[in-house]
């Protein structure tokens, strides 16, 4: 495969806020690099009454999806030994983000040390690829896709998600990064994705800031 010869990064994260597009952009990459998928795990006991804001469920989803990611990203480590290319969906420290939204300060004491441990241990991609997307994006594919829960987050928690997630990634410096302008992307249509390995392709160590034309503009240069 071409693209798995010209990119030289074996160990891919994709990251954004939920329906950003990463889950479908990470299918598509790991294809194309012949390469292994790895997808957050979603499954959790307190995530329902978290939504439904039962007092102390916050904490306990927390820590679920904490301990998931962290065992499903130390086995990444054994992976990367054998020199497999990983395509992920998520970054181990964005756990932190949402961390910080829905806890309590002294949940957060706990917490920080349990992260601190976990963050130590495990695989560090090559490469991270932040696809950010606006509010009103978020809120209009939550209002075509989304779930029931989803539905009925408040507008409130959702700012201030994008708001965190920008925030971070604007100060990241742990691995390289391509931040990606995903509002009008579609992983779906191959020009777009044919755009985006090119743009993988020149990134080096310096951040990369990816604004691609929009459709409109697109149709108006040819």
């Amino acid at each position: 495969m071409p693209d798995a010869d010209s990119i030289l990064y074996s160990h891919i994260a994709v990251e954004g806020v939920f329906r950003s597009g990463k889950s479908r952009l990470t299918e598509v990459l790991a294809k194309r690099l012949g390469g292994k998928a790895i997808y957050d795990r979603t499954d959790n006991p307190y995530l329902k009454e978290f939504y439904e804001e039962k007092e102390g469920t916050a904490f306990l989803a927390q820590l679920v999806f904490l301990v998931n990611r962290y065992h499903q990203q130390s086995n990444l480590l054994q992976r990367s030994l054998f020199h497999e290319k990983i395509v992920c969906d998520y970054l181990f420290e964005k756990d932190k983000i949402y961390a910080y939204q829905t806890l309590a300060d002294e949940e957060l004491v706990v917490y920080d040390k349990i992260y601190n441990i976990f963050s130590e241990k495990i695989a560090k991609p090559d490469l991270t690829i932040y696809l950010q997307i606006s509010l009103s994006t978020l809120m209009y594919r939550i209002s075509q896709e989304g779930t029931t829960w989803e539905k009925n987050i408040a507008e409130k928690y959702l700012d201030d998600i994008v708001e965190a997630f920008d925030y971070f990634f604007f100060n990241f410096q742990a691995t390289p990064l391509l931040v990606v302008k995903a509002d009008d992307l579609d992983f779906r249509r191959p020009e777009d994705i044919e755009d985006l390995i090119e743009k993988i392709k020149q990134v080096k160590k310096s951040p990369l800031f990816y604004v691609p034309l929009s459709r409109t503009s697109k149709e108006t240069i040819k």
